[in-house]
């Protein structure tokens, strides 16, 4: 078996030899044969591409699919880049525009305002709302508003639309306002076009309770409530809202200023309204008489002299 086995490899190695020499002429061959720069070798040249080339397509399959796979990643890359470029484009514009949306907001609140028709006497200032302190308690805003502007307690403010509340409270540069709404409300105000008079009074709830209606049955939903300017309290003619009628058929009010969105009051400036500086005189008389002092005398010469 040992002789076997070399006289096989004795055979195979010279074989193998002569197979690389003859590959090492072929390929040298055509090598010169590509090289020869002649029409017929130019002819020959194209024949054997004719009919090589096209019967090898099978052979280039795998390359080809190769290089398509790998532009298709490339552009898949490219495509991911895109998105997440649009992506972050978007998100800046979502808050753009979300800026965008509360701006059109306040410039509408602003419009509102200026829209207001007020008493040509009376002049106003716009103050921003920095803090709502409301609660089942106490219903109010903060205003950046205070004594530096001139205001004085007792001020009338007002949204776009309807009367909001009063000043309640003057710092050098904020003060505070309150709001129909709060328990400690007390309202003059004329329901038209009927002409009753009431009390709108807060309740701490979003709809106040009309109070001490003259005649009821002349009052109904729908009817639009003023301030009248009894007590000097409020200027006249200012609107407060609605009236409505509650499911315990109770008349209340739809306030016509939006008290969702308190961003922008108007402060009306009064200058005509009455300041209380000594509350006593208001209910007192200037003088009483003593009870334990003498009548004076009567003067010479009237009767019942004696």
């Amino acid at each position: 078996m040992a002789s076997d086995r070399n006289a096989s490899d004795d055979f195979t190695g010279p074989l193998k030899r002569l197979l690389l020499v003859v590959l090492a002429l072929v390929l040298f061959g055509i090598f010169l044969l590509w090289r020869i720069d002649s029409p017929r070798v130019e002819r020959f040249r194209a024949q054997v591409v004719d009919a090589v080339v096209p019967r090898m397509d099978w052979a280039m399959a795998p390359v080809t699919a190769t290089i398509r796979l790998v532009r298709d990643f490339q552009s898949y890359q490219q495509l991911y880049e895109q998105n997440e470029e649009l992506r972050r484009e978007l998100r800046k514009m979502t808050a753009w525009k979300e800026a965008a949306l509360q701006l059109e907001q306040e410039n509408a609140r602003l419009r509102d305002l200026n829209n207001v028709r007020l008493d040509p006497r009376l002049t106003y200032i716009t103050a921003v709302v920095l803090a709502d302190s409301g609660s089942p308690f106490r219903q109010s805003v903060l205003i950046n508003v205070g004594g530096r502007d001139g205001i004085v307690d007792g001020w009338a403010t007002m949204d776009g639309i309807g009367l909001v509340g009063r000043v309640s409270g003057v710092g050098a540069n904020t003060s505070r306002v309150i709001l129909l709404t709060d328990a400690t409300s007390r309202i003059p105000a004329e329901i038209q076009p009927s002409g009753q008079r009431a009390i709108i009074a807060g309740d701490n709830t979003s709809a106040p309770p009309i109070d001490f209606l003259e005649n009821p049955d002349l009052v109904r939903p729908g009817d639009r409530i003023v301030t009248t300017g009894d007590g000097e309290v409020f200027p006249p003619g200012l609107l407060i809202g609605q009236v409505a009628q509650d499911p315990g058929g109770r008349l209340r009010v739809r306030l016509a200023a939006d008290y969702e969105q308190l961003e922008f009051l108007r402060v009306l400036r009064d200058h005509g309204a009455r300041r209380v500086e000594a509350p006593s005189s208001l209910i007192l008389p200037e003088a009483l008489p003593d009870a334990g002092a003498p009548p004076r005398p009567a003067a010479p010469g009237t009767p019942g002299d004696g």
